[in-house]
């Protein structure tokens, strides 16, 4: 089951809130600016983007920037991953001929092979075209038998989607089929006639975050409004989805609800009831596994008459020996059954992602940010570990497994490595089937992780991506996110290759606390009122860089986008000292406000409410939009968001760049219209952000250009 994060307060309810938090909208003239598509704010936004694209495509570089970039995402020699399913391999592909993409599909065998051959089921390109629909995929939920698919579609690439109801038999869409109109939808197909979904259902049908409280039970040839009701949520949820766990032939029905974004309530619609699974709220659900049902713990627990288990750790249950709950009476003596570890990390390891497959669950772990992959095996009531044989010092992935077989996908990657796909037939000895080709040359040149000293006294981890005979500082990019237990992992970058260490500059990739690459504790260690550990963190790595002579306060640049925009926006503020440019993406700033904009209300857990005085009093602190000064010097900024961003919004990097402007600040703004919170629907606008960013830091850093 997956994570949901997004929304939007309800009108009446701001009044109060700037009460508590000390604000009122009188307090902010850039208010008007959070209108996302009002004529004013649009007028501005095209007016600055006139500005930066004038000015930064007007640089010798962007052109061959741009090219290279989009000859990349175009090539045809990429590793097109996949996922499988009944041996069959399923993929979605974009490039030059297909920019919105191609929905397709080829056997085991054949995908093996340097080139499938792959049967079309969706031209989204000739479908866009012939609806006048600015279509985004956003992919397919299935039924067991792969016959009929539900697609989710976006127009320009936000959150909001339509559903429609699909045919793989016919490759056309069902007339009078299973459709919903575009909203905040979940949608899992539990047979070929039988729907979970929760959308918006009118008034009060939505939680204050701007997702589905309640959640039905669609059959075919019912009318939506007879869709039997299973489950509904609190309006102060994040939100509550239907999902379903395969296991081979066998599946159960979930529904969870979500009181927090890190909290969860997992239900099991059975014996004609739904029945709640006595776990822990901070548990995370990961599959279902010959019986099992599997959990990661992100805090202690101890089970009824049972050993504590520690946070991190991956355990199982049985589902028949939870099934008691949906057919317990008060004459029977019921007992917690025996729940099993089935990995716990050590202090400097970590779960990255859990597939369960037909033979085996596959687990990714990172070592000291590191990856590697293991496949369990229950037996005899215990479970079995094995190290997969995948290279090492990089990241190790797990691209698919198959329920229904015991076909694998696993992935390997580092700075310098490109991506290679291997396949694993249950028998523990992935090979090699596909590899991206070199996309820049790689030789002479390192990769060092080092170690910085937290405020605090914690070592930091960061990875270094340099060429050996470089001498003395060079122009450098520190990149961090920071947040929601997300771990930032060595990857095979192109443009970073090619477009800046291969020019001479340096690449950064921070560890810092709030995300996963430690486990849950690391996570935890910059939750809410701890928040600045996070910001430390990051200005301690910019502050060892210099001290190391990599790179000098001038010749740094930090990027982040979303929360790792929020990061480099605040570190910004505190130490502009340190730093020579700033590339802020999606960025949330107004954290005083960011509960009323977008998807802010679902992010409490992270950031803390803003409505209560403490917090607020806190989080005023370091909240960039109401900590940027007049008097102070900051190194220039670009801001890059795009206005089909319903998570986030465009909202905080407008306020914050009219705001500079307004002090007398270095400030370039560039809004993309289509993308949602990626900030590019195709790879042309992929190219375009990507191009305006390495050509903006080589003008503020001092990067060479290409001969």
């Amino acid at each position: 089951m997956r994570r949901v994060a997004a929304t939007v307060f309800a009108v009446l309810a701001v009044t109060a809130a700037f009460a508590a938090n000390e604000s009122t909208p009188m307090d902010d003239p850039y208010l008007w600016l959070e209108d996302v598509h009002g004529d004013k704010p649009l007028l501005w936004v095209k007016e600055q983007n006139a500005k930066a694209l004038g000015l930064l495509k007007a640089d010798p570089a962007y052109q061959g920037d741009y090219d290279f970039t989009l000859k990349v995402l175009d090539a045809k020699d990429r590793i097109p991953y996949a996922s499988v399913d009944r041996g069959l391999v399923y993929n979605f592909w974009q490039d030059k001929e297909h920019p919105k993409g191609l929905w397709r599909r080829t056997t085991v065998a054949d995908y093996a092979k340097a080139d499938p051959n792959w049967e079309i089921l969706l031209d989204l390109d000739a479908l866009a075209a012939a609806e006048k629909e600015n279509w985004v995929w956003k992919g397919p939920s299935c039924a067991p038998g792969r016959s009929r698919c539900l697609l989710s579609l976006s127009r320009g690439g936000g959150d909001a989607v339509v559903v429609r109801e699909f045919d793989l038999k016919t490759k056309t869409f069902v007339a009078d089929g299973f459709f919903l109109k575009e909203a905040k939808s979940d949608v899992a197909m539990v047979d070929d006639d039988t729907v979970l979904f929760g959308t918006d259902f009118g008034a009060g049908s939505m939680t204050s975050s701007g997702y589905p409280r309640i959640v039905k039970e669609w059959k075919r040839g019912q009318r939506i409004e007879d869709a039997k009701k299973l489950y509904e949520g609190k309006t102060e949820d994040v939100a509550t989805s239907g999902g379903v766990l395969r296991d081979g032939d066998d599946s159960v029905s979930v529904i969870v609800r979500a009181p927090s974004f890190f909290d969860n309530e997992y239900f099991v619609s059975s014996f004609g009831t739904i029945w709640k699974i006595e776990v822990p709220l901070s548990a995370q659900l990961q599959g279902l596994h010959h019986g099992q049902l599997l959990f990661s713990l992100r805090q202690d627990w101890t089970p009824p008459e049972q050993a504590k288990i520690g946070k991190g750790a991956l355990v199982a249950i049985p589902l028949a020996g939870l099934d008691f709950w949906g057919r317990r009476s008060a004459t029977v003596d019921h007992h917690f059954p025996a729940v099993t570890t089935v990995y716990a990390p050590g202090p400097r390891a970590s779960i990255e992602s859990v597939a369960t497959g037909r033979d085996a669950i596959y687990v990714s772990i990172l070592n000291n940010v590191i990856g590697e992959v293991r496949a369990f095996r229950l037996k005899d009531g215990k479970w079995t570990g094995k190290k997969l044989p995948l290279p090492k010092g990089g990241s190790a992935g797990i691209i698919s497994t198959d329920d229904f077989g015991p076909e694998a996908y696993l992935s390997f990657e580092s700075f310098l490595k490109p991506s290679t796909l291997y396949f694993d037939d249950g028998k523990d000895r992935p090979k090699e089937i596909k590899a991206l080709p070199a996309r820049f040359d790689s030789v002479g040149m390192e990769t060092v992780q080092y170690e910085a000293t937290s405020t605090d006294g914690t070592k930091i981890p960061y990875f270094v991506v340099r060429q050996k005979t470089l001498k003395g500082p060079a122009p450098t990019i520190l990149y961090g996110y920071g947040g929601f237990e997300i771990s930032e992992t060595p990857a095979y970058s192109a443009s970073f290759g090619k477009l800046w260490v291969g020019r001479g500059g340096v690449y950064v990739l921070a560890n810092i606390r709030g995300g996963g690459e430690f486990g849950p504790g690391w996570h935890e260690a910059a939750l809410k009122q701890n928040r600045q550990k996070a910001f430390d963190d990051f200005a301690a790595i910019a502050a060892d860089l210099i001290a190391r002579k990599i790179t000098t306060a001038k010749q740094l640049g930090i990027v982040g986008g979303s929360n790792g925009g929020l990061l480099v926006s605040t570190v910004m503020t505190q130490h502009p000292e340190l730093l020579g440019a700033v590339v802020c993406q999606v960025p949330l700033i107004d954290m005083i406000r960011y509960t009323r904009i977008g998807a802010g209300a679902s992010w409490i857990g992270e950031y803390g409410d803003p409505d209560d005085p403490k917090m607020a009093e806190y989080i005023r602190t370091y909240s960039p939009y109401q900590n940027v000064a007049k008097d102070k010097k900051y190194p220039p900024v670009f801001f890059v968001t795009a206005t089909s961003d319903d998570r986030v919004t465009p909202v905080h990097a407008r306020k914050m760049a009219a705001r500079m402007m307004e002090q007398g600040h270095e400030v370039l703004f560039f809004e993309n219209t289509d993308g949602g919170h990626a900030a590019a629907a195709d790879h042309r606008q992929a190219a375009e952000r990507t191009a305006l960013t390495f050509v903006y830091l080589a003008e503020k850093l001092g990067l060479k250009p290409a001969p």
